[in-house]
């Protein structure tokens, strides 16, 4: 019998939490020394966020709580969420290391608003390379809803699904992975990580999905929310494609040239509608 995909994920993302937070690319030592730092994912996306001020918002997905963190420190009364007790951890501890009122809870992502006050907050926000690790944008869509109070905003920043389609140890951009959702998942097995770590892990495998797109915004709207804004990147926040991209001022990745050929990430707003 196959294992259940968050059992799986659970302990890939368990092992890679205590990696990540000693890792110089999380830089959690740069919250501490400055008041001011915000991760470079929010960062990023300052001109379109708006003012947070005294807004409730919940991050769903928030691993080790640096985007979360960022968050609050623009004004918002942040509550992250991850089903990984590890990150989970993680999270507090960096919350309690700059005395940040952030509260962080472990769960399951499509039980967010069972474990939550549903339809209480001003924004949801889901960050980079979360998606992927569920098997239904559909249900995911519906717990974004049930979370929201009318007029409230999803906020959202991630990885292309074109880029997710691209095979990442190719010479060239080669189409290899699903585009589309699919019922079963991708299943990898690595043993590394996407941070500078000397960590040895043995927790390999992870099973994940791609959705289109179309299939986000139609479930979106499919549950009560109006898309506000979708603003395709030609960079993201990592080397999406080992060895064939270039780190620019802004710590974002991009191709050296042809960079018109694919979009790599996405910000998305929706706004869910009554009141």
């Amino acid at each position: 019998m196959t294992a259940d995909y968050r059992t799986v994920n659970r302990a890939n993302w368990d092992e890679r939490a205590p990696a990540h937070a000693a890792s110089p690319d999380y830089g959690l030592d740069r919250f501490v020394a400055d008041p001011a730092h915000l991760h470079p994912v929010v960062r990023f996306d300052l001109p379109r966020l708006g003012d947070l001020t005294g807004l409730r918002g919940v991050h769903l997905q928030c691993h080790i709580g640096t985007d979360t963190i960022s968050l609050s420190r623009l004004g918002a009364r942040m509550t992250g969420l991850d089903f990984s007790p590890a990150a989970v951890a993680e999270a507090r501890r960096l919350a309690e290391r700059l005395g940040d009122p952030t509260d962080f809870v472990e769960s399951d992502v499509y039980a967010a608003a069972d474990v939550l006050e549903a339809g209480t907050y001003d924004l949801v926000f889901t960050g980079i390379g979360a998606l992927c690790w569920l098997p239904s944008v559909d249900q995911w869509a519906a717990v974004v809803a049930r979370l929201l109070k009318p007029g409230g905003r999803l906020f959202i920043r991630e990885g292309h699904p074109v880029l997710w389609s691209l095979d990442d140890a190719a010479d060239q951009l080669i189409v290899r992975y699903p585009y589309f959702e699919t019922p079963d998942p991708l299943v990898f097995v690595e043993d590394g990580t996407y941070v500078a770590t000397d960590a040895v892990f043995t927790q390999n495998e992870t099973h994940s999905w791609n959705h289109g797109l179309g299939e986000i915004v139609t479930a979106l709207l499919a549950h009560g929310l109006r898309l506000t804004m979708l603003v395709e990147h030609d960079s993201v926040p990592w080397e999406g494609l080992p060895g064939r991209m270039v780190r620019g001022d802004d710590d974002e990745w991009r191709l050296p040239e042809g960079r018109e050929r694919v979009p790599l990430s996405y910000t998305l707003q929706a706004v869910k509608m009554g009141g």
